[in-house]
């Protein structure tokens, strides 16, 4: 199939668990990618030779050890700014995850004085896509300050309305956040040509890429973003660590988030002083192994290529679209062309509930995710509580997806939906 990465089979072999077999020996069809991405044997090796050889916290300890882990930690840094083309490695902030990234931000602008200060009158704009943690943290911005939350709808296709951005970004804007892809709908956002109105206002622009980072090429400046976070888990790398990038007058203009060590230039009991970015953002011991493990999967992705990883997503996704086009009674929600979207598809099958979708394909080997994917308000828009996702990756092949078209008209079959 045109698209596809060349080496896909040796692709396949740099992550043990596609090899494993579940229950009744069937082989693992993994299409859950958008929820977590499994991990190349890199990522786990660079890990394990971390805790095994060079484990220490950073920044404190003036032994061998400690000067290794720092540099491990630092590295990762370096590697994380490359990926996402950032101008400065000081523009870089480790987190817990994307979610922590977002209330950081939205946290910092509740305490921030001067120009970044949100108060009554003021307005922050975000999509009714957004994933929860893109929601939530705004609502108690504009809760505790007294500021408007407006959002951009959505059209029946799944994109958003751009018809009212003049009327929606005004010069009352201050903020304007948004996901680059949709966990849910999968559409691929101009967050771009949206930035560009929101500075045009003077407002700041948040962009979540947690689902963009693992797919799309990734270059802040060139995404109009004034911050951008996204998460490690989904960029084949561990949980608990997530990456905020933010142009440092930004990160230079927020108040401190969290105190304690590390965060601090000196401290007395009558008043303390605060480092500068990253350090001023990360609070006592990070994840440093954790970053050892993005560092190494961010590397892995490089060397593929993103642009090799977008072309095999859009193949894919192409792909799986006319697969399901041909099971009765399923609908696709969000974008019908693969080339405005990612590689989440959520649909329905009409008559059975997703939870029960899930479970069937389960028997057979199949993980997908049912539910309502943290994105409540998406559906709603579509008049649905929940759907069944399916989410491709790097490693998916074609076969995978026909395996995922099987089971649908299988369990059509277990319901007596024929």
């Amino acid at each position: 199939m045109p698209g596809l990465l060349p080496d896909l089979d040796v692709v396949r072999k740099d992550f043990p668990i596609l090899s494993r077999t579940l229950a009744g020996g069937r082989p693992l069809v993994y299409l859950d990618s958008a929820n977590t991405s499994q991990k190349p044997q890199v990522v786990i090796d660079a890990m394990v030779d971390h805790l095994e050889r060079h484990n220490a916290n950073i920044a404190r300890a003036m032994h061998q050890l400690g000067a290794e882990a720092t540099e491990a930690f630092e590295s990762a840094r370096d590697a994380v700014a490359a990926f996402v083309g950032a101008p400065s490695r000081e523009e870089v902030v480790f987190t817990k995850n994307a979610t922590e990234a977002l209330n950081l931000v939205s946290h910092t602008l509740a305490w921030a004085e001067g120009p970044r200060a949100v108060g009554p009158g003021d307005e922050i704009v975000i999509t009714e896509m957004e994933h929860h943690s893109n929601i939530v943290p705004w609502q108690l911005l504009a809760e505790r300050k007294g500021a408007t939350l407006r959002w951009f709808g959505l059209t029946d296709d799944g994109l958003l309305d751009l018809s009212g951005i003049d009327d929606l970004i005004t010069e009352r804007t201050k903020v304007v956040s948004l996901t680059w892809v949709s966990n849910m709908l999968g559409t691929i956002n101009p967050v771009a040509e949206i930035a560009r109105r929101a500075h045009e206002v003077g407002a700041l622009v948040v962009v979540d890429a947690s689902q963009a980072a693992p797919q799309l090429p990734v270059d802040v400046v060139a995404s109009g973003a004034d911050v951008l976070v996204f998460t490690g888990h989904k960029v084949v790398g561990p949980t608990g660590i997530g990456v905020l990038w933010g142009r440092r007058e930004v990160l230079d203009q927020l108040p401190v988030f969290l105190g304690g060590g590390e965060m601090i230039a000196t401290v007395t009991m009558a008043k303390s002083t605060y480092a500068p970015v990253p350090h001023k953002f990360e609070a006592g011991t990070p994840p440093i192994v954790e970053a050892v493990g993005l560092g190494a999967a961010v590397a892995y992705l490089s060397h593929l290529g993103m642009e090799n990883v977008r072309r095999h997503e859009q193949a894919l996704t192409a792909y799986a679209l006319e697969g399901l086009a041909t099971v009765p009674g399923l609908t696709v929600l969000g974008p019908r062309e693969a080339d405005q979207r990612g590689g989440a598809i959520a649909f329905e099958m009409e008559g059975v509930h997703p939870h029960d979708v899930a479970t069937v394909l389960d028997t057979r080997g199949i993980a997908v995710r049912a539910g309502h994917h943290c994105a409540k308000p998406a559906h709603a828009r579509f008049g649905v509580q929940a759907s069944t996702r399916m989410s491709s990756y790097l490693y998916t092949t074609p076969a995978e997806i026909d395996a995922l078209v099987e089971g649908l008209e299988y369990t059509r079959d277990y319901f007596r939906l024929g």
